[in-house]
């Protein structure tokens, strides 16, 4: 699992580059504020239930939550699920609204 930083991320999103985010925050989290991408709690990563990023095996998928904790998780069950590119956003959406 590779890591990526808030400025890095927010630089390749003001470039509109196409990414594929994964949102792994509980629904009330992801209600307050987020980035965009796809949502899919952490319990149901963990569970298997990812049925909507099948497609996305051999695609980066950048996951994030609220501190990187949840998300360093998340990747890591994707790759144990066979996932080829993963990637954790250090420091979630705290680091995110800080920087």
């Amino acid at each position: 699992m590779k890591n990526i930083s808030v400025t890095e991320l927010k630089n390749r999103i003001a470039n509109n580059e196409s990414l594929h985010l994964l949102d792994v925050r509980e629904p009330d989290e992801r209600l307050e504020f987020n980035i965009g991408g796809t949502f899919i709690p952490l319990g149901q990563v963990m569970a298997m239930q990812t049925d909507e990023l099948e497609h996305l095996k051999n695609e980066e998928i950048i996951c994030y939550c609220r501190s990187g904790k949840r998300s360093t998780q998340a990747a890591m069950m994707l790759e144990t699920m066979g996932f080829t590119n993963v990637v954790n956003l250090d420091g979630g959406m705290l680091a995110w609204q800080a920087g």
